[in-house]
């Protein structure tokens, strides 16, 4: 198969400041509506067709103002002694693991302040400073560090939530970070606070700490009115994270990517494997240890629709499961971005870039999820 021609759209996530305040809510009534896409030049022959571009892992997409690499890799590992076994003799191999990610285009990497668990709170923003400074050089001139700050109840006014970003920017090193972030709204059990978490990201950009502010977690309805409060102080929502993935793409998380289209908000898709659901690599008799067994215990029986048709689309494509799951976040419009611990898994996450399924597959794939009875449970602080 060869590739003859192929361009890389402008997709313009962070609406452009309006001379006039108009609400969210107009946009969002048509957000179901077809989206009019970029036209795209490529010519592939003997092939069948494709949705969208070729990104190959140094081409960028744009996240507001800022240009970054169609996938990211997730830091939640990094500290994470609970879920995900982490142990301090391991750092040398997660260095590898960013500088490899690095050499190969990879420029975007999500974190957060509470990432890293009891004494190691913080720690995945901690080794990120420690990694950029120590990797390839002029590496922190291209680096973009998207972390989230967390609603912690004791976090009540926007000095509190500027002083976290001050304390991320110290653990991290750096003078200004790419995405300062929202973890998580508070809508569903203290909204009164919910606008101090809101100037808190208003003081940021005006400081300028942040280069640009998304959120995570929020449902279609909290992040118009985000989307709507932001717009009204002149600041540009760049990003809305959400768990999205082939195990989670239920009516909600679709509503919500129809919404960030129309509003220009740029989806970034966390846990795009289900934690690891979508590898291939577990079965009933072969779990994780920890809390990720108990959980795939409950949910890999019903899977089998979905892990069969990522088998079948892999073995034909000569890729490997994981890389057809997260090709189809990519395919969707989103920025994955995947947790890495090796060097391996970034090697194979790497493979996910440069092709594109065919929109056969796609819907081959969407097919089998929702024949699939086993759905991924999602996160306690996702609000509507």
């Amino acid at each position: 198969m060869a590739l003859i021609t192929s361009t890389t759209p402008a997709f313009p996530c962070a609406a452009p400041r309006r001379q006039t305040s108009t609400s969210a809510a107009s946009a969002a009534a048509a957000a179901t509506s077809t989206r009019s896409w970029p036209s795209f030049s490529s010519t592939i022959l003997n092939s069948p067709p494709r949705l969208g571009p070729r990104f190959w892992p140094w081409e960028k997409v744009k996240l507001g103002p800022l240009s970054v690499s169609p996938m990211g890799f997730g830091t939640w590992a990094w500290g994470n002694q609970l879920l995900w076994e982490y142990r301090e003799e391991m750092d040398g191999v997660l260095q590898e693991t960013f500088n490899l990610a690095i050499r190969n285009g990879i420029n975007l990497f999500d974190t957060a302040d509470s990432y890293g668990t009891g004494r190691l709170n913080g720690q995945s923003e901690r080794l990120l400073g420690k990694f950029i400074r120590q990797g390839p050089n002029k590496v922190q001139d291209n680096i973009i560090i998207a972390t989230k700050f967390a609603a912690y109840p004791w976090r009540l006014t926007a000095g509190q939530f500027v002083k976290a970003c001050e304390s991320s920017l110290d653990r991290l090193q750096l003078d200004q970070i790419g995405i300062g972030q929202l973890h998580w709204s508070t809508a569903n059990y203290a909204p009164l606070q919910e606008r101090a978490l809101w100037d808190g990201l208003v003081a940021m950009y005006e400081k300028g700490l942040v280069r640009a502010v998304g959120v995570s977690n929020y449902g279609p309805r909290q992040l118009i009115k985000i989307y709507d409060y932001l717009n009204s102080q002149g600041v540009p929502l760049c990003s809305a994270q959400v768990q999205f993935s082939l195990l989670s793409m239920g009516p909600e998380q679709m509503e919500l990517k129809a919404i960030s289209n129309s509003l220009g908000i740029r989806l970034i898709s966390y846990s795009p494997l289900g934690l690891g659901m979508l590898t291939g690599k577990y079965s009933t008799s072969n779990l994780p240890r920890g809390p990720r067994g108990l959980l795939f215990r409950q949910i890999l029986p019903g899977l089998n629709p979905l892990l069969n048709s990522l088998r079948e689309i892999a073995q034909r494509r000569g890729k490997t499961m994981s890389q057809i799951a997260i090709n189809w976040c990519i395919c969707k419009g989103t920025i994955p971005i995947p947790g890495v611990k090796t060097v391996e898994q970034a090697e194979e996450n790497l493979g996910s870039l440069g092709w594109r399924l065919s929109s056969d597959e796609i819907f081959e794939l969407e097919t089998a999820a929702k024949e699939s009875p086993g759905k991924m449970i999602q996160n306690i602080f996702q609000t509507r």
